[in-house]
């Protein structure tokens, strides 16, 4: 099976200093990968060159067989890479229904459902007539999700999707997130979480100082030297 995301041996400079080097990875239609790392790990930077907002130094980056490593993040979206990223970015002035239709219109052919069969998808049909800004941090969250899902895309990279909301939002992220990955979409995530982040992932990549030094099932990471030498303080 041809992966839906690949990462081909990719290092991203900023400056003279490569903060990514030389990351393989893939991940198959249906599967979830977590990016488990300290902070200051290159996991935000990893994302950023995934979707085109930085070049990338060396390396390949593909979708299905496509070759998007030159490509910008609107042509990336179009091929089939969503992007939810760490900063907030719902319209805040916007209903739920606007911020549905307004993301499709930009990088996808209407669905003739409507955004009211997207929104049921993300649990906030109750919520279309509401102004974005007015939800909780949790609803906000799968609103942004939404969006990036509305453009069916591929892959889904999500980049602290539990950052800032409360425990039955992380929960409800999370389930979100393994039914998408259910309907085929392939979903690369980082989180501070790292309990949560592991406990919904299919393998996890343990990413230090730029570089993958292990990638295996989540058990497995859990229990690596490195990472409870390293992540949060753990011993």
């Amino acid at each position: 099976m041809t992966a839906a995301l690949s990462v081909e041996g990719i290092t991203v400079r900023l400056g003279p200093s490569e903060i990514v080097r030389d990351v393989e990875l893939q991940v198959a239609p249906g599967e979830v990968l977590a990016i488990i790392g300290p902070s200051g790990a290159g996991k935000t930077t990893l994302f950023r060159a995934l979707v085109g907002e930085v070049p990338c130094h060396r390396g390949r980056i593909r979708l299905g067989d496509e070759d998007v490593t030159g490509e910008a993040l609107w042509r990336r979206a179009r091929r089939g890479l969503g992007y939810v990223p760490q900063t907030p970015s719902v319209l805040g002035d916007l209903s739920v229904e606007d911020n549905l239709r307004t993301f499709e219109a930009l990088v996808a052919p209407p669905d003739p459902l409507g955004p009211k069969a997207w929104a049921e998808r993300i649990a906030l049909a109750h919520r279309l007539p509401l102004r974005a800004r007015d939800l909780s941090g949790g609803e906000r969250r799968r609103l942004e999700m939404g969006r990036a899902l509305i453009a069916r895309p591929r892959a889904l990279v999500c980049d602290e999707p539990f950052a800032g909301i409360d425990p039955a939002g992380v929960r409800s992220i999370g389930e979100l997130l393994r039914a998408e990955a259910q309907r085929g979409v392939a979903i690369v995530l980082a989180d501070h979480h790292m309990a949560e982040a592991l406990q919904i992932c299919d393998r996890a990549a343990l990413l230090l100082d730029g570089r993958i030094v292990a990638l295996a099932g989540p058990e497995e990471i859990r229990n690596h030297p490195s990472l409870r030498q390293r992540y949060l303080g753990l011993l």
